[in-house]
């Protein structure tokens, strides 16, 4: 629960930037990340017993490539084509382990490990995760919009 709420606590500000330039992309962001979300545990719940836990070791090092690659960019300057990498291929990543928890939970429970309070916050998590890079990418493309129809107004 403490990490629920550290999570909570620290996605505020990205919340008030988000209201501050337009409160309907938290709406649409919420609901992308819900389809994802439903899409990709359908496709592990239907999936074939096993088929996606390998997926386990590729995600991981994706994670520790995510890592290196956060460390390197604060350590020597990161530049915006850096950003927009960690973005989109920590979506990638996220995405990929909203289907690898979701069939490890099942895995999990056909074993008989039913802490269910431990596999909802680890869905949870996968679930910000991807909520907090789709909310991301959406304000930039309307912060990028703005300037553009800016541009048009001054010439």
């Amino acid at each position: 629960m403490v990490a629920s709420l550290f999570e909570g606590a620290s996605i505020g500000p990205l919340f008030d930037v988000a209201i501050a330039v337009d409160p309907s992309i938290l709406v649409t962001a919420f609901v992308g990340t819900a389809l994802a979300f439903a899409c990709f545990s359908a496709a592990a719940m239907l999936a074939r017993r096993r088929e996606y836990i390998y997926l386990g070791g590729v995600l991981s090092s994706g994670l520790t490539i995510l890592l290196w690659l956060h460390f390197a960019s604060a350590i020597f300057g990161g530049s915006a084509a850096v950003f927009k990498f960690e973005l989109y291929f920590g979506l990638l990543v996220f995405l990929g382990f909203m289907v690898f928890d979701t069939q490890d939970i099942i895995e999990k429970a056909h074993l008989g490990d039913l802490d269910y309070v431990n596999h909802a916050l680890l869905l949870f998590t996968d679930f910000i995760a991807v909520f907090v890079r789709i909310l991301i990418i959406m304000l930039k493309n309307s912060l990028e919009k703005g300037e553009k129809k800016k541009k048009r107004k001054d010439i």
